[in-house]
Protein backbone atom coordinates (compact mmCIF):
# COMPACT_ATOMS: atom_id res chain seq x y z
CA UNK A 1 0.00 0.00 0.00
CA UNK A 2 2.81 2.41 0.88
CA UNK A 3 4.49 1.59 -2.44
CA UNK A 4 1.31 2.43 -4.39
CA UNK A 5 0.46 5.69 -2.61
CA UNK A 6 4.01 7.05 -2.60
CA UNK A 7 4.28 6.27 -6.31
CA UNK A 8 0.99 8.05 -7.05
CA UNK A 9 1.98 11.11 -5.01
CA UNK A 10 5.31 11.52 -6.79
CA UNK A 11 4.02 10.49 -10.22
CA UNK A 12 4.10 13.98 -11.74
CA UNK A 13 7.47 14.83 -10.18
CA UNK A 14 9.03 11.66 -11.60
CA UNK A 15 7.44 12.30 -14.99
CA UNK A 16 8.74 15.88 -15.01
CA UNK A 17 12.32 14.87 -14.21
CA UNK A 18 12.16 12.05 -16.75
CA UNK A 19 11.03 14.36 -19.57
CA UNK A 20 13.43 17.19 -18.68
CA UNK A 21 16.28 14.67 -18.34
CA UNK A 22 15.59 13.40 -21.84
CA UNK A 23 15.62 16.95 -23.20
CA UNK A 24 18.90 17.74 -21.41
CA UNK A 25 20.43 14.57 -22.79
CA UNK A 26 19.43 15.41 -26.38
CA UNK A 27 20.28 19.08 -27.05
CA UNK A 28 19.62 18.60 -30.79
CA UNK A 29 15.90 18.08 -30.19
CA UNK A 30 13.56 20.96 -31.04
CA UNK A 31 12.32 21.05 -27.44
CA UNK A 32 15.87 21.72 -26.24
CA UNK A 33 16.17 24.86 -28.40
CA UNK A 34 14.11 26.96 -25.99
CA UNK A 35 16.93 29.50 -25.48
CA UNK A 36 16.94 30.39 -29.17
CA UNK A 37 13.23 31.32 -29.08
CA UNK A 38 13.39 33.27 -25.81
CA UNK A 39 11.61 36.61 -25.40
CA UNK A 40 14.14 39.25 -24.31
CA UNK A 41 13.41 42.88 -23.47
CA UNK A 42 15.56 45.61 -21.92
CA UNK A 43 14.30 48.73 -20.18
CA UNK A 44 15.98 51.61 -18.34
CA UNK A 45 14.58 52.26 -14.86
CA UNK A 46 15.21 54.88 -12.21
CA UNK A 47 16.46 53.72 -8.81
CA UNK A 48 16.97 55.29 -5.40
CA UNK A 49 20.23 55.05 -3.46
CA UNK A 50 20.34 51.51 -2.11
CA UNK A 51 20.43 50.90 1.63
CA UNK A 52 22.14 47.51 1.70
CA UNK A 53 25.92 47.12 1.97
CA UNK A 54 26.52 43.44 1.20
CA UNK A 55 25.87 42.11 -2.29
CA UNK A 56 22.74 40.14 -1.39
CA UNK A 57 21.30 42.96 0.73
CA UNK A 58 21.99 45.45 -2.07
CA UNK A 59 20.42 43.15 -4.66
CA UNK A 60 17.32 42.60 -2.51
CA UNK A 61 16.90 46.36 -1.99
CA UNK A 62 17.11 46.99 -5.74
CA UNK A 63 14.77 44.07 -6.44
CA UNK A 64 12.20 45.64 -4.12
CA UNK A 65 12.54 48.97 -5.92
CA UNK A 66 12.22 47.37 -9.36
CA UNK A 67 9.45 44.93 -8.43
CA UNK A 68 11.54 41.83 -9.14
CA UNK A 69 11.11 38.49 -7.37
CA UNK A 70 13.21 35.35 -7.58
CA UNK A 71 16.50 33.82 -6.49
CA UNK A 72 19.62 35.99 -6.64
CA UNK A 73 22.01 33.95 -8.75
CA UNK A 74 25.07 36.09 -9.48
CA UNK A 75 26.41 39.44 -8.26
CA UNK A 76 29.28 41.59 -9.53
CA UNK A 77 30.68 45.03 -8.68
CA UNK A 78 33.08 47.10 -10.74
CA UNK A 79 36.31 48.36 -9.20
CA UNK A 80 34.89 51.73 -8.21
CA UNK A 81 31.54 50.38 -6.92
CA UNK A 82 29.78 52.71 -9.35
CA UNK A 83 28.08 49.78 -11.08
CA UNK A 84 26.49 46.73 -9.49
CA UNK A 85 25.31 43.85 -11.67
CA UNK A 86 23.22 40.93 -10.52
CA UNK A 87 21.00 38.23 -11.95
CA UNK A 88 17.69 36.97 -10.60
CA UNK A 89 16.30 33.64 -11.73
CA UNK A 90 13.13 31.67 -11.38
CA UNK A 91 11.86 28.83 -13.57
CA UNK A 92 11.08 30.26 -16.99
CA UNK A 93 12.44 33.75 -16.33
CA UNK A 94 15.85 35.38 -15.94
CA UNK A 95 16.31 39.05 -15.03
CA UNK A 96 19.70 40.72 -15.47
CA UNK A 97 20.17 44.06 -13.75
CA UNK A 98 22.98 46.53 -14.37
CA UNK A 99 22.59 49.17 -11.67
CA UNK A 100 24.53 52.38 -12.25
CA UNK A 101 24.66 53.60 -8.68
CA UNK A 102 26.33 56.90 -9.54
CA UNK A 103 23.59 57.97 -11.98
CA UNK A 104 20.61 56.30 -10.20
CA UNK A 105 19.69 54.30 -13.32
CA UNK A 106 19.35 50.59 -13.91
CA UNK A 107 19.29 48.57 -17.12
CA UNK A 108 16.85 45.70 -16.61
CA UNK A 109 16.85 42.83 -19.10
CA UNK A 110 14.00 40.33 -18.78
CA UNK A 111 14.35 36.96 -20.49
CA UNK A 112 11.27 34.75 -20.67
CA UNK A 113 11.39 31.10 -21.71
CA UNK A 114 8.73 28.72 -22.93
CA UNK A 115 7.46 25.63 -21.10
CA UNK A 116 10.50 23.56 -22.08
CA UNK A 117 12.69 26.24 -20.54
CA UNK A 118 10.67 26.02 -17.34
CA UNK A 119 11.18 22.24 -17.18
CA UNK A 120 14.91 22.65 -17.80
CA UNK A 121 15.19 25.22 -15.01
CA UNK A 122 13.25 23.07 -12.54
CA UNK A 123 15.52 20.12 -13.28
CA UNK A 124 18.60 22.13 -12.19
CA UNK A 125 17.05 24.71 -9.82
CA UNK A 126 18.65 24.53 -6.35
CA UNK A 127 19.55 28.09 -5.30
CA UNK A 128 22.96 26.98 -3.99
CA UNK A 129 26.35 26.08 -5.47
CA UNK A 130 28.69 23.32 -4.32
CA UNK A 131 31.75 25.53 -4.91
CA UNK A 132 30.31 28.43 -2.90
CA UNK A 133 29.37 27.32 0.66
CA UNK A 134 28.45 30.89 1.64
CA UNK A 135 25.57 30.98 -0.82
CA UNK A 136 22.11 30.50 0.68
CA UNK A 137 18.58 30.27 -0.69
CA UNK A 138 17.10 33.78 -0.42
CA UNK A 139 13.74 33.21 -2.15
CA UNK A 140 11.00 31.43 -0.20
CA UNK A 141 9.86 29.42 -3.23
CA UNK A 142 13.42 28.11 -3.70
CA UNK A 143 13.27 26.75 -0.17
CA UNK A 144 9.87 25.18 -0.82
CA UNK A 145 11.20 23.59 -4.03
CA UNK A 146 14.32 22.25 -2.27
CA UNK A 147 12.12 20.68 0.43
CA UNK A 148 9.99 19.11 -2.30
CA UNK A 149 13.12 17.62 -3.87
CA UNK A 150 14.20 16.24 -0.49
CA UNK A 151 10.78 14.64 -0.17
CA UNK A 152 11.08 13.23 -3.70
CA UNK A 153 14.49 11.71 -2.92
CA UNK A 154 13.13 10.11 0.25
CA UNK A 155 10.02 8.97 -1.64
CA UNK A 156 12.13 7.30 -4.33
CA UNK A 157 14.15 5.55 -1.62
CA UNK A 158 10.88 4.33 -0.10
CA UNK A 159 9.72 3.11 -3.52
CA UNK A 160 12.96 1.17 -4.00
CA UNK A 161 12.82 -0.45 -0.58
CA UNK A 162 9.13 -1.28 -0.81
CA UNK A 163 9.69 -2.61 -4.34
CA UNK A 164 12.41 -4.94 -3.05
CA UNK A 165 10.10 -6.10 -0.27
CA UNK A 166 7.22 -6.72 -2.67
CA UNK A 167 9.50 -8.65 -5.01
CA UNK A 168 10.78 -10.76 -2.11
CA UNK A 169 7.27 -11.52 -0.86
CA UNK A 170 5.76 -12.03 -4.32
CA UNK A 171 4.53 -15.56 -4.86
CA UNK A 172 5.74 -17.06 -8.11
CA UNK A 173 7.88 -19.65 -9.76
CA UNK A 174 11.53 -20.17 -9.06
CA UNK A 175 12.32 -18.92 -12.57
CA UNK A 176 10.53 -15.62 -11.90
CA UNK A 177 12.52 -15.22 -8.70
CA UNK A 178 15.79 -15.84 -10.49
CA UNK A 179 14.84 -13.35 -13.23
CA UNK A 180 14.15 -10.69 -10.61
CA UNK A 181 17.46 -11.43 -8.88
CA UNK A 182 19.29 -11.19 -12.22
CA UNK A 183 17.67 -7.81 -12.95
CA UNK A 184 18.63 -6.56 -9.48
CA UNK A 185 22.26 -7.67 -9.85
CA UNK A 186 22.50 -6.16 -13.35
CA UNK A 187 21.15 -2.82 -12.11
CA UNK A 188 23.49 -2.73 -9.11
CA UNK A 189 26.49 -3.62 -11.30
CA UNK A 190 25.66 -0.95 -13.88
CA UNK A 191 25.19 1.74 -11.23
CA UNK A 192 28.39 0.68 -9.40
CA UNK A 193 30.32 1.02 -12.64
CA UNK A 194 29.28 4.65 -13.11
CA UNK A 195 29.58 5.60 -9.44
CA UNK A 196 32.87 3.84 -8.64
CA UNK A 197 34.38 2.09 -11.64
CA UNK A 198 34.17 4.97 -14.11
CA UNK A 199 35.54 7.37 -11.50
CA UNK A 200 38.51 5.06 -10.95
CA UNK A 201 39.22 4.85 -14.67
CA UNK A 202 39.22 8.65 -15.05
CA UNK A 203 41.76 9.27 -12.29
Amino acid sequence: MVHNYVGLYFLLFIWMFSVSGLVLNHPQWTAAQFWKVRDEQTTIRSIRPAIGTGDIALAEDLMHQLGITGEVNETKRNSGNAQFDFQVVKPGKVVRVQAHLDSARASVTEIRLNGWGVLDALHKFTGVKMDDPTRTRDWILTRVWSLSMDALALGLAALVLSGLYLWYRRPGTRLAGLAGLAALIAGVACCAFFVYGLGTLLR
